[in-house]
């Protein structure tokens, strides 16, 4: 199957977002190698990557939907899908340390939850 080629505007858009999103993938994985505890470095990958993801994410939506002239929604879900994913992930290790870093006595800040601690009894 031979594909039409697509303007030189588009290919230009598409690689400049291409690049984008490689360029602020890069950035996360610098900030995970040089933040020093795993509660700053946490963060670096989960939002600047996923930022990356949604340029790529544009670019692929722009390059297939105009090479095959339909839109191509694929690209999105997949985008979705980490966006939905991504968050609830970094929560969740978060917790799970801050869960770790309390249970040994390390210097983290006080629970905030209202939960009162259970009252026991001496029968």
């Amino acid at each position: 199957m031979t594909s039409a080629a697509l303007p030189l505007w588009v290919e230009i858009i598409v690689a400049a977002l291409v690049l984008a999103g490689a360029g602020l993938s890069l950035v996360g994985s610098f900030g995970l190698l040089r933040l020093p505890t795993f509660f700053q470095r946490v963060h670096a990958p989960s939002i600047i990557a996923t930022m990356g993801c949604w340029c790529i994410m544009h670019a692929s939506l722009l390059y297939f939907s105009l090479q095959r002239s339909g839109l191509a929604l694929y690209t999105l879900l997949i985008a979705v899908f980490l966006a939905i994913t991504v968050p609830v992930t970094t929560i969740f290790l978060m917790r799970a340390a801050l869960f770790r870093a309390r249970q040994s006595s390390k210097d983290v800040p006080p629970s905030v939850s209202r939960v009162a601690p259970p009252v026991t009894r001496d029968l």
